[in-house]
């Protein structure tokens, strides 16, 4: 006999917040649910930033840099990229491409930018530029990497966890929240 299949399905917990503890996964999932997840998001985050163009990101991550990371190495190209995919966990990325020239060794270093992010609040702009650059000085997402994040961005661990769920709140299929401003 072939017994139908009637249970409940559990979902995993989602790849975004994997890292956090069950009960905020779990309250991240039900206000999403309820439908209240989205007013509460747009009211902590009214307003889209007002980042719009390559040249303007770039001016905006320069400034960061030279408020925090003066001595780090300089940047050659900040965009958005249209080629990332958030699904597979990447917000933004930083690459630094070593050439011989001459007798020289050059890096050229860039930070790319999920164009998601290009229509939401400021403060997720800001904690994935800080992310990247902090990248700059330290490679591997150890202790001294997130107290560099700190520094540069006290609020880091907070603008965090409301991105990756505002990311958990797209996946289930909610709208994006902020118009371009």
């Amino acid at each position: 006999m072939i017994a139908d299949d009637c249970s409940v399905q559990t979902r995993s917990p989602p790849a975004y917040l994997a890292g956090y503890p069950a009960h905020l996964q779990q309250q991240v999932g039900a206000l999403i649910e309820q439908g209240r997840f989205a007013p509460a998001l747009r009211q902590r985050y009214p307003k889209a930033h007002g980042v719009r163009s390559d040249s303007a990101l770039y001016d905006y991550v320069q400034a960061i840099k030279a408020e925090h990371l003066r001595s780090a190495p300089p940047l050659g190209k900040v965009r958005f990229d249209s080629t990332l995919h958030v699904i597979r966990n990447a917000l933004g990325t930083h690459t630094a491409i070593s050439r011989v020239q001459g007798a020289r060794l050059q890096a050229k270093r860039e930070i790319h930018i999920a164009t998601l992010f290009r229509n939401a609040p400021e403060e997720f702009l800001r904690m994935i530029v800080v992310h990247e650059l902090a990248h700059l000085r330290v490679r591997d997402h150890d202790k001294a990497f997130y107290q560099l994040c700190l520094h540069m961005e006290p609020d880091y661990h907070q603008y965090e966890f409301d991105l990756r769920a505002y990311l958990v709140y797209r996946d289930a299929g909610g709208e994006a929240l902020w118009a371009p401003g």
